[in-house]
């Protein structure tokens, strides 16, 4: 983890910002090449479609699957605020991404959930690498986590 990846990273914790002021579930993802060029970023985008397939992992590897090659793709790297839940996981997986880098973890978030209250995800939470064996994946970043959960905390009191 270096000084390059904890400045995407905190961009996806901005992210994950707007998509709380937005009213949504604070998650934000960046995709940036080998070259070290953002090429694209994104929020949640469920509450305001309704659409819980609308994380920004997701949508990242839709973007992914239609702009870059597999060559491109595979020397990508997806930061992200919290680790990706399963159906980005499998996405990432099949479009054939490169290194993941998260904030927070998966296990963070379950931990945070209950603490907080909120009832489990109708989707098990798990670590990428039980949906893409082959991930290459850094994560958490404490002080970041922590700006995290306090975006949780604000999202579902």
């Amino acid at each position: 983890m270096n000084e390059t990846d904890l400045r995407h990273l905190r961009r996806c914790v901005e992210l994950a910002a707007q998509a709380l002021a937005a009213g949504d579930e604070p998650f934000g993802s960046v995709l940036v090449s080998a070259d070290g060029t953002v090429l694209q970023e994104d929020h949640n985008h469920v509450v305001e479609t309704g659409d819980h397939t609308r994380h920004p992992e997701f949508e990242l590897a839709r973007w992914a699957a239609a702009h870059l090659s597999p060559e491109e793709r595979a020397a990508a790297t997806v930061y992200t605020s919290g680790e990706h839940c399963p159906m980005c996981a499998a996405a990432h997986g099949w479009v054939g991404l490169g290194r993941i880098v998260y904030a927070s973890s998966s296990a963070q978030l379950a931990e945070w959930l209950r603490e907080l209250g909120v009832p489990a995800p109708p989707v098990r939470t798990l670590p990428i690498r039980e949906v893409v064996p082959g991930a290459v994946v850094e994560g958490p970043v404490p002080e970041l986590a922590d700006q995290v959960k306090d975006l949780h905390r604000r999202f579902h009191s």
